[in-house]
């Protein structure tokens, strides 16, 4: 499938959703709306709140800050995760003795969290990035460590051979076979990030989407929660492509899958 059927079959996916919330919250069917607006607005009521958010500039303050917790979280979890997966992966010992510990706080759940990262750090962007970071971290430190772990023995063997050291092992054979498991997770963790995010400033905060959301959700604007969820939505898509930018840049030597889009 060319990429350009790809994406208009896509496009005619989310059009025909927005038709159908259309007709279903303002067409009544056997004498019933189906999607009462009250409850479940409707898209022209989200695209008109969309629309005032960005023309009179008060939704930039907010995706500003979401954006700047994000990054962060995203940018310590990812390295954090990929230094301490790789670690544990090369030190069997230290993983076999802190794999309960690890296992323990992955199992935490992460709203609990909030209120303690806000009691510690305030609520400035800290405690938000603290919270995507607890979340970013366990994504890509289990996959680095897996793709570590999965490294065919015959290619280390051969590499042993060939007197290489630990550090060319590191550059030459453990970090190509563990990249295509790190960007893998990388997808993920962009939701997660922003999920941290958002999750910290619904909890308490002063500005961000999630601020944005949990104002309008209080004042019973279903619109204006739609259109925070959609413009949050918008938001991971933009970062997405980016790290898919540079994971065919890394990953150019990888060959792509069968049913891959062409160019």
């Amino acid at each position: 499938m060319s990429r350009v059927k790809l994406l208009a079959l896509q496009f005619l996916v989310a059009v025909t959703a927005l038709v159908m919330w259309q007709v279903f919250s303002t067409v009544p069917i056997a004498g019933k709306v189906l999607l009462p607006p009250f409850f479940f607005s409707t898209p022209l009521d989200v695209a008109q709140q969309v629309f005032a958010w960005f023309s009179s500039g008060v939704i930039w303050k907010h995706l500003w800050i979401t954006l700047l917790e994000s990054l962060l979280a995203f940018t310590i979890g990812s390295v954090a995760g990929v230094l301490v997966g790789f670690w544990f992966a090369r030190q069997p010992r230290v993983a076999a003795v802190f794999d309960p510990y690890v296992k323990m706080i992955n199992a935490l759940p992460r709203v609990v969290l909030a209120p303690i990262f806000t009691l510690w750090l305030g609520l400035g962007i800290w405690s938000k990035v603290a919270l995507g970071v607890t979340l970013v971290f366990f994504v890509v430190f289990f996959n680095v460590y897996q793709g570590v772990k999965e490294t065919s023995a015959t290619l280390v063997d051969n590499a042993r051979m060939l007197g290489m050291s630990e550090r060319q092992m590191m550059r030459h054979v453990f970090w190509p076979s563990a990249l295509s498991w790190m960007f893998s997770s990388l997808h993920t963790a962009i939701g997660f990030a922003v999920v941290g995010a958002v999750v910290g400033e619904y909890l308490g905060a002063a500005a961000g989407l999630g601020y944005l959301i949990q104002q309008a959700e209080g004042a019973f604007d279903v619109a204006g929660v739609f259109a925070g969820m959609f413009v949050l939505s918008v938001f991971v898509i933009v970062i997405d492509l980016a790290v898919s930018l540079v994971e065919r840049r890394l990953l150019v030597w990888r060959p792509q899958p069968s049913g891959q889009p062409a160019d």
